[in-house]
């Protein structure tokens, strides 16, 4: 069977639904190819799923915390199958809502598993399809990584651990990303022993350091043992017990546990796409693309985790509207993506948000930069709330006072940064934050304190 289409998204998740929708609004025919599980990796196996579960662990935290607010509870109970099919629930719903969009008669959906016969056909299972344009929207996959026993050990991926429904006596995390954080704090919150192991100096290895180290200091505190600066030489196995080799600060440890989490990332998910047919090229076993989202190929598009760019998902959405506009208004002057607002959230306790620059960045750049910071340790409302590990930092320019970047780390960071975020849209300063009122008490008037500290360095308005 043969079809043609204007343009054809590969992928239906976040950024393959954006597109989709962006290209028939602007008035093509969209074909969309997708091999399911409909609902992509944010509704299915990674923000929504991981988002429900760091709830019931939060909670718990909350309650064994009761007698530092002068109330007692009754021993702490807790049912990890519960709390799988609280999520398993909302997935389902969540889910249901995108397979309901990408069966809408406005798209023409095929469910199959799709790759390129050239640069301008695909296959799909039975049908060869033709368009104009493309937009390769597959995702990333779990990446396999060559550690000596790993495999015959045998490990939890992500995608598993958040189908697992019977507590494990132990775990090792290996990784220090936002997946292998968020769900070691999960497993340990719960009552299991996590022992998380780090190649690099600190976690979250991109991240300015001062940002993660409340994060480190509180999960020390919780009971976790990290272990940063780390060479993992071999793993193994016996009695049930999986035992990690490595090395830390160049002395030769070991850990053991019933339970591995291999947390060390993911990869775009293009093993299958044939993109040498299409001649699409790549770069780290990333699709390469430039700021309209075109591949080597004009008329080939790709979003999301598929170009390794950011494992973002509003990025990956903004990249899909983006591509799906373009591939519809090839003759136009195209639109691009923009990193000046790049935003970023890690769902730690406590979390860690950040917008724009971060201080690695400037010195990288060698960008004149101002920079004050306010720990949450000596604010009103986050003593009140016992919620005193982290601090918030602004950078501005030296001269403008103009917001360059902004980062959390400490209670709903995730909600506060918004207002930074907000602020840098329309190119504010450090003035203008100070001069918005905030009100008293709340976490959100903290951004007050290191706005007010750059105000006196600057050069008078």
């Amino acid at each position: 069977m043969t079809g043609s289409h204007d343009v054809i998204i590969i992928g239906g998740g976040s950024a393959g639904y954006a597109a989709a929708r962006t290209a028939q609004a602007e008035g093509a025919n969209v074909g969309i190819v997708d091999q399911g599980p409909l609902g992509g990796l944010c509704i299915l196996r990674g923000c929504m799923p991981s988002k429900a579960i760091l709830r019931s662990s939060d909670i718990a935290a909350l309650i064994r915390r009761a007698p530092e607010f002068g109330l007692h509870s009754a021993n702490l109970q807790v049912n990890l199958a519960a709390i799988i099919d609280r999520k398993n629930r909302l997935i389902k719903e969540f889910a249901e809502d995108r397979i309901q969009a990408l069966q809408h008669p406005r798209f023409t959906l095929y469910q199959e598993r799709a790759h390129f016969v050239s640069p301008t056909i695909i296959q799909a299972g039975p049908h060869r399809l033709s368009a104009k344009a493309y937009i390769i929207a597959t995702g990333s996959v779990v990446s396999r990584i060559a550690i000596p026993g790993l495999e015959e050990a045998g490990y939890l991926t992500s995608d598993e651990a958040l189908e697992l429904d019977t507590i494990p006596e132990s775990m090792i995390v290996l990784g220090g990303g936002p997946v292998a954080l968020e769900l070691g704090q999960f497993f340990a919150r719960i009552g299991i022993e996590v022992t998380l192991l780090q190649r690099s100096a600190h976690i979250l290895s991109q991240a300015d350091e001062d940002l993660v180290r409340p994060v480190e200091a509180h999960f020390q505190a919780e009971g976790m043992h990290v272990y940063t600066n780390t060479q993992i030489q071999h793993i193994s196995t016996a009695g049930g017990q999986k035992t990690v080799h490595f090395l830390h600060q160049c002395q030769p440890r070991q850990v053991t546990a019933t339970t591995i989490l291999q947390a060390l990332g993911r990869r775009p998910n293009i093993d299958r796409l044939n993109l040498e047919a299409a001649k699409v090229a790549t770069q780290k076993k990333a699709i390469l693309v430039n700021k309209e989202m075109r591949t080597s190929q004009p008329h080939i598009f790709a979003v999301g985790d598929v170009n390794g760019l950011h494992e973002i998902v509003h990025i990956a959405i903004e990249e899909g509207e983006i591509a799906g506009w373009n591939a519809v208004h090839p003759h136009q002057p195209p639109k691009h993506y923009h990193d000046r607002l790049k935003t970023q959230v890690v769902f730690t306790d406590p979390q860690v948000a950040s917008v724009g620059l971060s201080e690695r960045e400037c010195r990288h750049r060698h960008l004149p930069y101002l920079v004050a910071s306010y720990p949450f340790n000596d604010h009103g409302k986050s003593l009140c709330l016992g919620e005193t590990y982290g601090h918030v930092k602004v950078l501005c320019h030296p001269q403008s006072g103009e917001i360059l970047g902004a980062h959390i780390v400490g209670p709903e960071a995730s909600e506060l940064i918004h207002e930074l975020i907000a602020i840098m849209y329309f190119h504010g300063t450090v003035h203008d934050l100070l001069r918005m009122p905030h009100y008293h008490p709340t976490l959100a008037e903290i951004l007050t304190y290191p706005a007010e500290e750059l105000a006196g360095k600057l050069p008078p308005v």
